[in-house]
């Protein structure tokens, strides 16, 4: 690092490195990278090719511009963020939650940058969940804490081949017609569902809150991740999409080691044809395009009952930027940049399969018809569009996914915790790491 001449480049107006997060630094003159050389330190999750691209493309635009670059499971981050934010912090980090970040004052206020660059302006629902109240709490309202690469959403990929041999012509429409479709390839020798559930990773976090989607209307969902006072997670349709679930495990509809199975094996398992269905999101759209053109589907949760608007998990791929980044407005430039940069779109697009952050009517980069991309857009619109997105259960607190969703999946798959119990010890959890 160049200390004194690359603070000079990259701080500034809104970029006071250290000063705390609890109030929004004001922004009097653009922020930019400079024209000094500069290394922004990122510490990204691992798996998803949008950032290289993304990171990349923004060094040939800016050449002075280089990036040290760390990576790591999603699990991993969300363990290791408070203590690398305190003790050696990046300037750029993907962040999965954030409530106790702010509280402990490690992220920066990001209210300045807002309003400099017109972020303010963009549709509302795009930045809801990374902006939240004083202490962190809580989230949906109040400051905001952080920024998407992209906009994503989950739901179901299927192996169209697979499909075919099954009767299968399209999509579920409810979520009898998935059970019919999964009992029909266990029938026939092929493996119904691809899904990762070892390690750290619970993978079976996905289709839970698939069902959930299913079973209940995603209020309640959201409720609870945004820590709203009172919410539960052991709710009547979340006891549904638990038992559903259960079900799904005592068919064998996924493979017998699924504990052990993490999320790149369960990947090279789907891309090799070895599974009808996999519950994943549209990060995964541009490669399967690229190695099963023509080959895969997408399609959301289909709802319990006929009619019902199907909803989905959705939310930004979130970055934010430390209360003690070296290169701030450089960060914030960045963030600016990947929502608004033509060619930066169309890698959100094309690259990570996902829409694009940023104004309305900014215009969306072309995708060729019939491709998985072209499908999960269509997926995104159609949430965005009905007002049933929901965030991940992963996200409710720093330590739910990796200490509470995880293992207590796992046991389920185990035989050694029933879907009751599952909610129970996971809401025990909660209420601990919330504090009421």
């Amino acid at each position: 690092m160049l200390a004194g001449a690359l603070a000079a480049a990259c701080s500034g107006p809104g970029g006071d490195a250290g000063a705390g997060n609890a109030t929004a630094t004001a922004v009097t003159s653009a922020p930019t990278c400079g024209s000094q050389p500069v290394t922004m330190r990122g510490y990204f999750e691992t798996g998803f090719p949008v950032t290289k691209a993304l990171t990349d493309e923004f060094t040939r635009q800016f050449p002075n511009v280089t990036w040290d670059v760390r990576e790591d499971q999603f699990a991993v981050i969300t363990q290791n963020a408070p203590r690398v934010l305190a003790d050696d912090p990046p300037d750029l980090m993907r962040l999965p939650q954030l409530s106790e970040l702010v509280k402990d004052g490690l992220m920066k206020n990001l209210d300045g940058y807002a309003q400099w660059f017109g972020w303010d302006k963009w549709p509302a629902g795009q930045l809801a969940q990374l902006r939240m109240g004083p202490g962190g709490r809580p989230r949906g309202a109040g400051s905001l804490y952080a920024m998407g690469l992209n906009f994503s959403v989950t739901g179901v990929f299927y192996n169209k081949d697979l499909a075919t041999r099954i009767g299968m012509s399209g999509p579920p429409r409810t979520l009898a017609e998935l059970d019919d479709a999964l009992a029909k390839a266990k029938a026939a020798g092929i493996q119904p569902i691809q899904q990762f559930n070892g390690g750290a990773t619970g993978g079976l976090a996905f289709p839970l809150q698939d069902l959930m989607a299913s079973y209940g209307q995603p209020g309640p969902v959201n409720d609870w991740i945004f820590q709203k006072p009172g919410a539960t997670i052991d709710t009547p349709a979340a006891r549904q999409a638990a038992q559903h679930l259960d079900q799904w495990i005592k068919a064998g509809y996924f493979t017998p080691d699924v504990n052990a199975v993490d999320y790149s094996q369960m990947m090279s398992r789907f891309l090799a044809g070895q599974g009808l269905f996999s519950f994943n999101g549209d990060w995964e759209s541009g490669n399967l395009d690229e190695h099963l053109p023509g080959k895969v589907g997408f399609f959301p949760m289909p709802p319990a009952q006929a009619g019902a608007r199907p909803a989905a998990m959705s939310a930004p791929l979130t970055v934010g930027i430390s209360a003690r980044a070296a290169h701030p407005d450089c960060a914030a430039f960045f963030l600016n940049w990947v929502a608004t940069n033509p060619k930066a779109r169309e890698i959100a697009v094309q690259v990570g399969g996902s829409h694009p952050m940023g104004p309305a009517d900014a215009p969306m980069p072309p995708v060729a018809p019939g491709t998985v991309t072209a499908s999960t857009l269509e997926a995104a619109a159609q949430v965005d569009a009905d007002g049933t997105a929901m965030d991940f259960i992963a996200n409710a607190t720093g330590a739910i996914y990796a200490k509470s969703w995880t293992p207590q999946l796992q046991k389920l798959v185990a035989g050694d915790q029933t879907p009751d119990g599952l909610l129970q010890s996971v809401q025990r959890d909660y209420t601990e790491q919330v504090g009421g």
